[in-house]
């Protein structure tokens, strides 16, 4: 007897087993955002023990979408499973222009994994009203909305209505604005009822029991006040999202039984551990023993890993990817680690702030195969992890590469007009046509594997003290890096690029990212809130106002139209080198308020009169700004209790697969 165990059941997909048909990567535009497909090449050839290894992985990378939801501000499960009630079971005309509205406000919930932007972090409105929204309720099963206990359907909708509709409530997920109280002006949900000036205090009265190997505090907690005491609600089985993490954790204990090895079974283990307990020295154990498998083919982000989405730099959104190694093309980025010494002794920065000795640097390009938590349905195109200092110094890091996801976006992208838009001259077209995929992904390479493992903090340097420009000034720290040596002739002798013109392109792309073209991604008459976009402007305007005065940068008009040209490449390489040094300077001796002031005055104003220029051009090609994706679907093809084969499919309708998940991978209640 044959059993199939569909990991994905969608109606819509295309067979692997079919014909060979073109591989559709584009698969739908609405609002700013697209939705595409990545394939997962290599997946065939892997034997059967890592395609279910790579299955039970996925499992468990989808298992955890509603934590994120609830991270992301406190109503979001109410509202999304709210709004998917009424996609589902809605009895009224399902035609009109409001309703398909409504259908791209609940697309738009999806992708954002709640009511804020995924990127700006503001609230963004549904383009329907409020009359009409009372309509759809009113003609929707009533048995089905997220009722609190004791609440009635009009109960509720009254409590969610201001979140929903009144631009004034909670309207920024993460605000960063200097000046005002940053965990009480943020939607996010990490903090209940308390000021900045409580959480600070609640954290700098609790002592390291080893202040060489600090503990990351808070990292996987809520901070809350009950009955007058500040306390913590640890993320973990038995305390607050432990629903979920049950079946995380279930489909862990699945991977370990087929575990490659040893050593990676050892760290699934203890990831397991960490589930269950909470404890923050199971989780730098677990984090050792990972950064230190580089025999394993496959691999797995799966954690409370990143702080970008608190305004303070503390607590960690959930994340899952599951990857396994592309070999060929892992070499380039081995070829890098293994110089990782070279480059720390030529780095530009002072040598006192250098390591001496640089441990455990690997690098890797991988295939993706399944993403979850806050990476889907966006994505990074690389990691560097852990995020410990420690642990990086005494330990070394992981580094990877998701050529992919790179590959994905880059076919979405073909003919999409915006090179010829906005790059100055022909000859800036050609080289970005003919190295700007590898020049990219090898400065994704210098950036994950180099940037973020280089430097080192001066003793008695906490490792939080640049708070909320933390992040900004480390996504700007490791971009440089990777600038500063993508131009050295080190590069072309090593063969990870051809010549001189692949840097050329690199430089070209990414200074015209970080002064023109990002701007079609932020709404007009508004500053820059996301860090990486802030790291980006802020080195981009930097190197332009001190390179003035040898004419480094230009902005340059043509046919009424705002450009950028390099005049000088090698004293842009220069000026990459010598904002390097000052943040590293910045970090090393953890220096706020110099690093307050470098982001402040480059990387978060927005020129207002240029804004509108790029926005109007933008408009016209009909390119939406941000993407994510769908995951392909693993289903187990059993027989007699025994695994045969898993088989991979890729489907091709979103809203189709986020309902899937909705309804088949929720665990959490509703309100947390």
């Amino acid at each position: 007897m044959t059993i199939i165990l569909n990991s994905c059941n969608q109606p819509k997909k295309e067979d692997s087993s079919s014909k060979p048909v073109e591989f559709k990567f584009l698969l739908e535009q609405f609002a700013d955002l697209k939705i595409m497909r990545y394939q997962v090449p290599g997946f065939e050839s892997l034997d059967l023990k890592q395609k279910e290894l790579i299955y039970y992985l996925s499992q468990a990378a989808i298992s955890g979408r509603d934590i994120i939801f609830d991270q992301n501000g406190r109503y979001n499960l109410a509202i999304r499973r709210t709004m998917e009630n009424i996609y589902s079971t809605y009895s009224g005309d399902k035609s009109s222009e409001e309703w398909k509205n409504f259908v791209v406000y609940l697309k738009r919930i999806w992708f954002s994994n709640g009511i804020y932007h995924h990127y700006g972090s503001e609230k963004f409105l549904p383009s329907f009203s409020q009359d009409y929204f009372m309509e759809l309720v009113k003609n929707t099963d009533q048995s089905k909305f997220p009722v609190r206990p004791g609440q009635s359907v009009d109960q509720l909708i009254a409590e969610l209505i201001p979140f929903i509709f009144d631009p004034n409530v909670l309207p920024k997920k993460v605000n960063l604005e200097t000046g005002t109280d940053l965990v009480k002006t943020s939607a996010v949900n990490f903090y209940d009822g308390l000021s900045e000036e409580e959480v600070e205090g609640f954290y700098k009265g609790m002592a390291q029991p080893n202040p060489q190997e600090p503990l990351s505090f808070g990292i996987n907690s809520k901070l809350v006040k009950e009955n007058g005491k500040l306390m913590e609600k640890v993320w973990k089985i038995g305390g607050m999202y432990s629903s979920a993490i049950e079946k995380i954790v279930f489909w862990l204990n699945k991977a370990t039984e087929v575990a490659e090895n040893e050593q990676q079974k050892q760290w699934l283990e203890e990831l397991i551990s960490y589930y269950q307990t909470g404890d923050l020295k199971t989780w730098d154990k677990y984090n050792v023993l990972w950064v230190s498998d580089h025999i394993s083919n496959v691999d797995v982000v799966n954690g409370f890993i990143e702080n970008y989405e608190d305004p303070l730099g503390r607590k960690a959104t959930w994340e899952s990817v599951v990857d396994f190694k592309d070999i060929e093309a892992t070499k380039r980025a081995e070829t890098i680690s293994a110089n990782a010494q070279w480059f720390e002794d030529h780095s530009p920065v002072d040598p006192g702030f250098r390591k001496k000795q640089v441990k455990g640097v690997s690098a890797k390009v991988i295939t993706v195969a399944q993403l979850g938590g806050d990476c889907y349905p966006s994505t990074p195109i690389g990691i560097n992890l852990p995020n410990a200092d420690w642990i990086r110094k005494e330990h070394g890091s992981k580094s990877v590469t998701m050529e992919n996801i790179t590959y994905a976006y880059d076919q979405a992208a073909l003919g999409n007009g915006m090179l010829e838009e906005f790059a100055f001259t022909a000859e800036e077209q050609e080289l970005a046509k003919k190295y700007g995929s590898l020049a990219s992904n090898v400065h994704t390479d210098l950036h994950e594997c180099l940037g973020h493992g280089s430097g080192q903090l001066l003793p008695g340097t906490s490792s939080e003290a640049l708070k909320n420009y933390q992040s900004t000034l480390e996504e700007a720290r490791a971009d440089l890096f990777a600038l500063y040596f993508i131009m050295d002739p080190k590069m072309v002798q090593l063969g990870v690029i051809p010549s001189e013109g692949s840097a050329k392109a690199e430089y070209n792309a990414y200074i015209r990212n970080g002064l023109i073209t990002q701007l079609c991604r932020i709404e007009r008459g508004k500053n820059i809130e996301e860090a990486h976009m802030r790291n980006r402007q802020l080195i981009a305007k930097w190197c332009f106002e001190h390179g003035k005065e040898s004419n480094v940068i230009e902005f340059v008009k043509k046919e009424n139209k705002t450009f950028i040209r390099i005049n000088d490449y090698n004293k842009l390489r220069e000026l990459f080198g010598k904002l390097l040094a000052e943040i590293q300077r910045i970090k090393s001796e953890g220096d706020f308020h110099a690093g307050q002031k470098l982001v402040e005055d480059y990387g978060v104003r927005v020129d207002q009169q240029l804004h509108k220029e790029v926005l109007e051009r933008f408009k016209k090609l009909n390119v939406a700004p941000y993407g994510g994706f769908i995951n392909p679907t693993f289903t187990l093809i059993e027989n007699d209790g025994k695994v045969k084969e898993v088989k991979i499919d890729y489907p091709i309708d979103y809203a189709t697969q986020m309902m899937e998940y909705s309804t088949n991978y929720s665990f959490l209640p509703t309100w947390n």
